[in-house]
């Protein structure tokens, strides 16, 4: 529930407030992709918690560049032979 509302929110950002204002996201994916694809992949908290620290990122003293979300790591498990 959560997980569709945040992502319904950035959804909303995207279609009607971002392409009505000057590109100035830093990084590729842009930020509210990079927040929706890392609720999809890691969930609401997670997620949000990578969303705000990738936002927070984007900013005139960081580079910027290629920041794609980072793959889900497999559970290994150590008890199968």
């Amino acid at each position: 529930m959560l997980k569709q509302i945040a992502i319904g929110i950035i959804r909303f950002y995207q279609q009607y407030i971002s392409r009505y204002t000057p590109p100035s996201c830093r990084f590729y994916p842009t930020c509210s992709q990079y927040g929706v694809e890392s609720i999809e992949r890691f969930g609401f908290f997670k997620g949000g918690f990578m969303t705000l620290f990738r936002v927070l990122k984007c900013n005139p003293f960081h580079p910027g560049g290629f920041d794609p979300v980072p793959e889900k790591k497999q559970k290994h498990d150590h008890h199968k032979k």
